[in-house]
């Protein structure tokens, strides 16, 4: 697939707090996710990881503290605001519109792209038909990609699961993103797909150079794939670092990895 080169900034959250109804769900948390590099955010159920998510796409609102992609700051803007600075996300549920292709379903990853009016392509306009010919052309070079090229014409919804998730991560990619947030992309795979959805994952990086934050619970996938990791408990950083060190960081095997992982 031909990289579309994208101006990758550092994406930068600073003591990011957020509270519910007196409840803290986020209490000061900061972390630095480096150019073209995987970054996870992991810890136990109930950590904040998905809190964190949502602040970073737009669907919470901070309570304070700030988030910024280089030099915008993305702090309370709207999801399609934050999409639109190149910020794409997938979901831990499959959210795809099943009963329409593969190919349709990745050409709706386009739309922020697109430029031609609804009048035009309603009437087919030259223009409207030769803009959506170079997008039909993008979504063939990523679903290539991704690996998907041979069930392009297939409902998303007759896939299997794994299939289902990489057609989400796919559609994500066709956003053409300098940001994308993983929200457990292997959750429920098979060992064939975990390894499947982590290569083209680590192709996401290494080939194209966007950046990527990961929440994920398979440890493995994560140390395979993560250039840092933050570790949150009930809400609070404990540990960031390179993978490795965190794995051995006392407050981590405490709070998340359990004593067997300290001797392994």
């Amino acid at each position: 697939m031909t990289a579309p080169a994208p101006d990758v900034p550092p994406l930068r959250v600073r003591d990011l707090t957020v509270r519910f109804a007196g409840i803290t769900a986020l209490d000061g948390v900061s972390f630095t996710v480096e150019p073209g590099s995987v970054h996870a955010v992991i810890g136990p159920n109930g950590a904040g990881k998905s809190t964190t998510f949502n602040v970073l796409s737009g669907v919470y609102r901070a309570t304070s503290g700030s988030v910024r992609l280089g030099d915008e700051e993305l702090t309370g803007l709207p999801p399609h605001e934050i999409a639109a600075r190149g910020v794409a996300r997938t979901f831990q549920n499959i959210a795809l519109s099943p009963y329409i292709t593969v190919a349709d379903n990745l050409m709706l990853g386009r739309h922020r792209l697109t430029r031609s009016g609804f009048l035009a392509a309603g009437l087919r306009l030259p223009s409207a038909a030769r803009e959506e010919a170079r997008h039909r052309e993008r979504v063939r070079e990523i679903a290539a990609f991704t690996g998907l090229e041979g069930h392009l014409d297939h409902p998303a919804g007759a896939l299997p699961y794994g299939l289902q998730k990489l057609v989400e991560l796919g559609r994500a990619l066709c956003m053409e993103p300098r940001l994308l947030l993983l929200d457990e992309p292997v959750a429920g795979m098979t060992a064939d797909e975990r390894r499947r959805t982590a290569s083209v994952i680590a192709g996401v990086r290494d080939g194209l150079g966007i950046s990527i934050v990961l929440v994920e619970h398979d440890m493995g996938v994560v140390m395979r794939l993560a250039d840092a990791v933050t570790v949150l408990d009930f809400g609070r950083r404990i540990a960031d670092g390179p993978p490795d060190a965190v794995q051995r960081d006392p407050a981590v095997v405490r709070a998340y990895l359990g004593q067997e992982a300290a001797a392994s």
